[in-house]
């Protein structure tokens, strides 16, 4: 028996294979009376909705590759999605997308979405807004991981960030710390500003003030923070330093922890610092990094699982994840 295609529905109707799809599986981005002409057609022809996916497209989005590249926290998150995708008798295909120029890359993120057959985990870490406008009508099954959209309904699984970040710096707070500092990434991605948001709630909810000076930018790869943070080290008194310090990232942690060392400020003793990721770098820093631990293969399998759950259970409205995370206490942060 010939298997009616979303494409020759989309042929019948006059519809785009993307509202056909989003008709299909019940997506509210469709009017109702549109919704209704296309499942009456789909059902004259005999369609019947797919039971299963074939596989997983995850596709690998980089605008500077400056955090994607640098950290070990990727390639974890890619082996959550093959392992769950194994488990559901799928395989993975990966894509690399360069998101630096947005024209170039168009009509590749077309190709990809215009198959309603298709199911893709995107990961969205350095991705904004302007960037998920060319997912906006997508015909294929999506699903962002660590990165979402305010503008656009797509299912998204990301971490806990803002709320983690503030029980990070009331951790410092509990410990007597009153001057805590920020090491802030120079690529603004979604998360390092989520982070920063929990970064000031902790502060004002301790009735703490900030210091300007006590913001510190750094590159987000290891070299590149370590550099910043020499230079800013050569240009500041030790005793106008904060007591403590809460970075964005792992990675900016022990590159400061480096710099910090080697202008001869002791950490914990002098200041502390904490991360975020739970990168295995940090584990073997010198001190060994407090942080926060992201659980990295379970965020991949999550994604997965809701694609799965998509075709299962199609539903009108999509949802955004937050993953817990918890906190690892090391030897880089000391009472004050």
């Amino acid at each position: 028996m010939h298997k009616v295609s979303v494409r020759e529905i989309s042929r019948a109707t006059g519809f785009s294979p993307a509202t056909v799809s989003n008709a299909l599986n019940h997506k509210r981005n469709v009017s109702e009376e549109t919704a209704e002409k296309i499942r009456a057609a789909a059902k004259a022809m005999g369609y019947q909705h797919p039971s299963q996916l074939d596989a997983i497209t995850f596709v690998l989005a980089r605008k500077t590759g400056a955090i994607v590249d640098e950290s070990t926290f990727h390639p974890s998150v890619i082996e959550g999605v093959e392992r769950q995708a194994r488990r559901h008798g799928m395989g993975t295909a990966f894509v690399s997308l360069d998101f630096s120029d947005l024209d170039a890359v168009r009509p590749q993120v077309a190709a990809l979405v215009s198959d309603p057959s298709a199911a893709i985990v995107l990961l969205g870490t350095e991705l904004g807004e302007e960037d998920y406008a060319l997912f906006r009508d997508t015909a294929a099954r999506l699903v962002v991981l660590d990165g979402w959209s305010d503008r656009f309904d797509f299912d998204a699984v990301v971490m806990a960030n803002e709320g983690s970040a503030l029980r990070a710096v009331r951790y410092l707070t509990e410990r007597g710390h009153k001057r805590i500092g920020y090491l802030s990434g120079d690529f603004r991605i979604q998360n390092f500003r989520a982070r920063e948001r929990g970064f000031f709630r902790a502060l004002d909810e301790a009735g703490l003030g900030f210091d300007p000076l006590w913001r510190i930018e750094l590159g987000t790869t290891l070299e590149r923070a370590y550099e910043d943070m020499k230079a800013k080290l050569a240009n500041i008194h030790q005793a106008d330093l904060p007591t403590a310090f809460f970075a964005d990232n792992d990675v900016l942690a022990v590159g400061a922890l480096r710099a910090l060392a080697e202008a001869g400020v002791r950490v914990p003793e002098d200041v502390s610092i904490i991360g975020f990721d739970d990168l295995s770098i940090g584990a073997f820093s010198t001190p060994p990094l407090s942080t926060v631990h992201v659980l990295k293969h379970e965020v991949g399998e999550i994604a997965v699982r809701r694609l799965v759950g998509n075709v299962n259970n199609p539903k009108n409205y999509t949802c955004k994840t937050l993953v817990s995370t918890y906190f690892v206490e090391r030897k880089s942060v000391c009472e004050h």
